[in-house]
């Protein structure tokens, strides 16, 4: 597809070394989201066992999606403080 499309990657030969660089690519992005959710799901059952607190509302889900809010509002934000930025850069002109 990619060579379909006339496309490459700087420093890597077409053919099957670009198959090898993003297989390995693609391997390790895997790999460590796998291990970061991972340790995301079992981080509240952790924090239950060192706290002996049992009724602990959040779970591993809950706590990616709080992570996800918190994320896309800070995004969100900072857009807004550029576009401010942006429009009172354009009015000192």
């Amino acid at each position: 597809m990619l060579m379909k499309q006339g496309g490459f990657i700087a420093g890597i030969r077409p053919g099957a070394p670009t198959k090898s660089y993003l297989d390995y690519v693609s391997l390790r992005i895997t790999l460590f989201g796998a291990m970061f959710l991972g340790i995301i799901a079992v981080l509240p059952s952790i924090g239950q066992s060192l706290t002996n607190v049992t009724t602990l509302l959040i779970g591993g889900t809950g706590l990616l999606i709080v992570v996800s809010v918190v994320l896309e509002t800070t995004k969100q934000i900072e857009s807004q403080l550029v576009m401010r930025d942006y429009d009172s850069f354009l009015k000192k002109r």
